[in-house]
């Protein structure tokens, strides 16, 4: 998510983010045997079946992630190899609560879920378009089945008082209908583009104190200190709570910088803002590698004290210089749409909406 050059004076619908739709965080499994699964939901007519995700393993989810990486590369220019297989090791763990949609003996659908303490995530949703085995049994429809059945559980498992969902492979409004009859709150966010061919590097106007350098693993603790401080009292800590403490920004950092479900994380391409005073960070910006030539900002921020000052601006330009030296085509990132102030920038670098989709949050 991004805070960069917001205006001091913050209000709760200035927005930006990033989803990782398919990030497993690290086993992190604490509520793993108290899921127990709902009954099998069998449609009465098609042989239609909901089942839960434990009873397969990653041969019979195969053949469905690989389609699902096409779809993400179709619409995303996401290579979602590493997700999957990632996915297709926690299947054959037995680590993966979560639901099959089956008809005919083979999985066409599935949604997983992961617990983090008190809160439950879903990570993905996908049903294959065009075989479900039923006729009157459509995508969207399975879509909401699996939905229903993942949220309902979730709910239902003792400890947990949030669930949080990010679908960046669907549409707004696409899959929204069974989140929003459980009372979750929803947010439109925006996917953008920049197209690096075209991208026009100016050099960006920084306070002699601010120096713009590299990011590095001795940054990693800094780093979710001014992710903390960033998002206090904003809205993008009530769409992710990990944004709230310190400890929950290292395990966001974890995930982004340690797992591949946001992509590879790129060092080359990540930056920090420093103040030459203090030698302290006041800014960072963090980009994973999506694609052999795609990249995506998966962190931008800088500190209250530091907006209006030009070094999200700064730190941008940084990531895009670097990435068309090394010739990618591409970079990505994502930010609410009721964060004009933010959108403007972007369209202004040149990025453009590729499309809207849906984060949704319930609070029990």
């Amino acid at each position: 998510m991004t805070r960069a050059d917001e205006p001091r004076a913050r209000t709760k619908s200035r927005v930006s983010g990033i989803p990782c739709s398919g990030s497993l965080p690290p086993l992190a499994h604490s509520h793993y045997t108290q899921f127990c699964s709902l009954p099998i939901a069998q449609h009465p007519r098609s042989g239609l079946e909901i089942l839960d995700l434990r009873h397969f393993t990653s041969a019979d989810l195969r053949p469905l992630l690989e389609d699902e990486v096409k779809v993400w590369a179709n619409l995303l220019c996401w290579d979602y190899t590493g997700s999957a297989e990632m996915i297709l090791r926690y299947m054959d763990a037995k680590f993966l609560p979560g639901y099959a949609a089956v008809s005919r003996g083979k999985v066409f659908g599935y949604s997983f879920f992961v617990y983090e303490n008190n809160k439950g995530v879903i990570g993905d949703l996908f049903v294959r378009d065009g075989e479900n085995g039923a006729q009157d049994a459509n995508q969207q429809g399975v879509e909401r089945r699996l939905l229903m059945h993942v949220i309902e559980t979730l709910q239902q498992s003792p400890g947990i008082h949030r669930i949080e969902a990010q679908l960046l492979a669907h549409e707004a409004g696409a899959a929204s209908q069974p989140f929003l009859d459980q009372g979750f709150s929803r947010h439109a966010r925006l996917f953008m583009a920049l197209p690096l061919s075209a991208a026009q590097e100016s050099a960006a106007s920084l306070a002699p104190e601010i120096e713009i350098r590299r990011w590095t693993e001795a940054d990693y603790q800094p780093s979710a200190s001014v992710i903390t401080a960033a998002y206090r009292d904003h809205v993008d800590s009530e769409i992710n709570d990990q944004y709230r403490t310190l400890s929950g920004s290292l395990r966001f950092l974890n995930n982004i910088v340690r797992f591949p479900g946001c992509g590879t994380f790129d060092p080359e391409s990540s930056f920090v803002a420093i103040s030459r005073r203090s030698q302290t960070l006041a800014g960072v910006i963090l980009c994973s590698r999506v694609r052999h030539d795609v990249g995506h900002v998966t962190q931008i921020c800088v500190l209250p004290e530091y907006r209006s000052h030009g070094l999200g601006k700064a730190l941008l330009a940084a990531t895009v210089h670097n990435l068309k030296q090394r010739k990618f085509s591409t970079l990505s990132l994502t930010v609410t749409e009721d964060n004009v102030r933010a959108v403007e920038l972007y369209k202004h670098l040149g990025f453009e909406t590729r499309r809207v989709f849906d984060a949704f949050v319930w609070e029990g």
